[in-house]
């Protein structure tokens, strides 16, 4: 199959993309086709519907050159982590991991508009540059399924909700510094849009596993000297009372249309974002 469009997303890496689609209401992207093989017609009437399902590749998949070798050499692996089960594996068709045997996703959309051979999105949670293989409308009569079932770990579980998201004092100075330097369109029409997005965006942990359970290696190891310590037990717990005081200390970086937001997470799930600025190079996750 060869894709029909590409995907123009506020999202410029994995990182910071939400893990489902339309957790971030304010995350958009432009659907844009390729004309010579769709031409405008083929998207008449597709404005009538609020939503639309996208059928994409995951072309970033990390495992994607391994998928095309024979398959006693692809080291396909049968169990994912999965986030909200804290780093426990589990069979991959029981979660939407990008790690699957054909690497190819479904999400939903909000339809915004459709204009010419490009449609613009809400709601995504697709990374900047998507092959996209085909789009279906949502038609809720049989597409919603009253009284679908899911596993019990996926009941009611904030665990990835964070406990708030705060802004410097001069987070929206050095974003509008940062905005004006841009040199390209957005799919927001100003910077105050954009720190909307960012507290969205940052509403969740986007931490990986990994990182949220070890942030950082010296951290990591200060953790396991606590657990190591032949001292006693009130000094193994002021250690790692330290380890996880530390973890505010620690800096990390979302890439947003570009833009490099730097943000930090203490260990109570509060957010504190730092600065926006046009990065030279990709930031280290």
């Amino acid at each position: 199959m060869r894709p029909i469009g590409v995907v123009k997303s506020c999202f410029s890496t994995r990182n910071g993309t939400p893990r489902q689609p339309l957790l971030v209401p304010l995350a958009r992207a432009s659907l844009i086709f390729d004309a010579s093989r769709v031409p405008p017609a083929s998207l008449e009437g597709l404005e009538e519907y609020s939503h639309c399902w996208i059928i994409y590749v995951f072309h970033l998949n990390t495992d994607l050159e391994k998928l095309w070798k024979h398959p006693a050499r692809s080291k396909f692996k049968a169990k994912v982590r999965v986030p909200r089960l804290k780093g426990r594996r589990i069979g991959v068709f029981a979660t939407r991991s990008p790690h699957r045997p054909c690497p190819i996703g479904l999400t939903i959309a909000k339809v915004e508009a459709v204009k010419g051979h490009m449609v613009l999105l809400s709601g995504v949670d697709l990374v900047d540059g998507t092959p996209v293989l085909d789009i279906k409308p949502y038609v809720p009569y049989c597409d919603s399924i009253p009284g679908a079932t899911v596993p019990k770990w996926l009941m009611g579980d904030n665990s990835l909700v964070v406990a708030s998201v705060n802004f410097s004092t001069d987070f929206f100075a050095t974003l509008s510094d940062s905005w004006a330097t841009k040199g390209r369109t957005s799919l927001y029409a100003s910077p105050d849009d954009f720190q909307k997005l960012i507290k969205e965006v940052l509403s969740w942990d986007i931490r990986s596993v990994s990182q949220r359970n070890y942030p950082h290696d010296s951290l990591t190891k200060a953790s396991k000297h606590a657990e190591l310590s032949q001292d006693s037990e009130e000094e193994g717990s002021d250690e790692n009372e330290r380890v996880a005081a530390s973890c505010g200390d620690i800096l990390y970086h979302l890439l947003l249309e570009g833009l490099d937001i730097s943000y930090r997470i203490d260990s109570n799930g509060n957010v504190f974002v730092e600065k926006a600025t046009v990065p030279n190079d990709t930031p280290k996750e």
